[in-house]
């Protein structure tokens, strides 16, 4: 039977005893008697002790890869679309926006047909090892450069924000530099693999794959290590740094405004409009509470499985444990879109003008006098901006 599950077999309807018929799998196999006979050596032994996972697993995994892939291929292309046709959305800043929605483009162009159609033809890895390789090392580069760019983008808000008219404006050349830097590191962290330090292999459910956290070697520990600290960690502090900067100057701005309110004997320098709006610490506070919670809950627990893998109890880490972290961080690119460009008004602008029908109402501001334009550059005008902080 076995060979028979090496050449492409799949679920079966069998009878076991004093019991109906069942769909599934016969009592005995492995996850791994499943998996081609061009694979098996490169399967993990870790994965030899578990049994293949219900057949509606692969379905249903299969099912929302499609609706993720086709949700963020949408999104994705129609941020990279819109700020590239729109005059004023074409900042140096905004390249950065670009950069994260291309990156999560390809992130999804990439991974999810490959990983749907193993789902639908038996939940195993059908490509072969090199294509194999190149799935997790495409998956490792446009994974890590996307996070590399939120990074980024949360330096540039902290730079505008905080630094304010002290601060090193933001040209196109800085901002290609910056960008060309985050696919470096991306590529830089993705290639070790093929030279010995690492390995990508097939993961989980055994239908897609990635790097190789289960291996207790030196070589393999201390690459898991190293991935976990310079490209999740670091990342996140930079990113938990800014935030916290940008909203704790947000916040003593505002008190200065209060007190400076008081002197005046007026109750608010605010117009009228912005009386009747949100405070903008609480505004930003949000938009940065946001971003970090997301970025936080899509990537933290496949960082922590991999950890676990490298250094903790693998007996924990079943298949389907495995591969739904996975997905979720992949998820990233849906709601990247979301978080990063929509929320930024003029494009909300630009997508109610070619998207009509897509229930936007977004309001054209008037463009402000000139000494209220010459004040948005610091930090007292920055918070009543609307486009300055809700870009995040």
């Amino acid at each position: 039977m076995s060979n028979n599950l090496s050449s492409g077999y799949s679920s079966v309807a069998y009878r076991s005893e004093g019991a109906s018929v069942l769909w599934g799998y016969p009592p005995g196999l492995s996850i791994v008697d499943l998996v081609p006979d061009d694979m098996k050596e490169f399967i993990h032994p870790h994965w030899n002790k578990f049994p293949p996972v219900n057949p509606m697993w692969h379905y249903l995994l299969g099912v929302i890869y499609v609706i993720l892939g086709i949700t963020s291929v949408t999104g994705n292309s129609l941020v990279v679309h819109l700020f590239a046709k729109t005059r004023d959305l074409r900042t140096p800043a905004n390249m950065f926006v670009i950069n994260l929605a291309f990156s999560d483009l390809c992130m999804m162009i990439t991974q999810f047909p490959m990983f749907v159609f193993n789902c639908f033809n038996g939940g195993v890895w059908l490509f072969g090892p090199l294509f194999c390789e190149l799935y997790a090392c495409t998956g490792s580069i446009f994974g890590l450069c996307s996070i590399c760019t939120m990074a980024a983008i949360s330096y540039d808000r902290y730079n505008v924000i905080v630094n304010g008219m002290n601060r090193r404006r933001m040209t196109y050349g800085r901002a290609g530099g910056l960008i060309l830097f985050c696919w470096i590191y991306a590529i830089g962290w993705s290639i070790p693999p093929f030279v010995g330090w690492g390995k990508y292999i097939p993961e989980g459910i055994l239908d897609s794959c990635s790097f190789d956290y289960l291996t207790r070697d030196t070589m393999t520990i201390s690459f898991t290590c190293c991935l976990f600290a310079f490209d999740y960690c670091v990342p996140l502090i930079i990113i938990i740094f800014c935030y916290y900067h940008i909203v704790r100057a947000i916040v003593h701005h505002e008190d200065a405004l209060r007190d400076q309110a008081k002197k005046m004997n007026v109750s608010s320098l605010r117009s009228n409009a912005d009386q009747k709006s949100q405070s903008a610490e609480i505004r930003v506070a949000k938009i940065a509470m946001m971003n970090i919670t997301l970025w936080v809950a899509a990537w933290t627990p496949y960082a922590a499985i991999c950890l676990q893998g490298a250094v903790g109890n693998q007996d924990k880490i079943t298949p389907l444990v495995t591969i739904l972290p996975a997905l979720i961080a992949k998820s990233a690119s849906i709601f990247n879109p979301v978080v990063y460009a929509i929320s930024h008004p003029k494009y909300r602008l630009a997508l109610q003008k070619a998207l009509p029908w897509f229930c936007i109402h977004e309001k054209e501001e008037k463009e402000p006098p000139q000494d209220r334009r010459e004040d948005s550059q610091s930090i007292a005008t920055t918070n009543t901006n609307s486009s300055d902080v809700s870009l995040p």
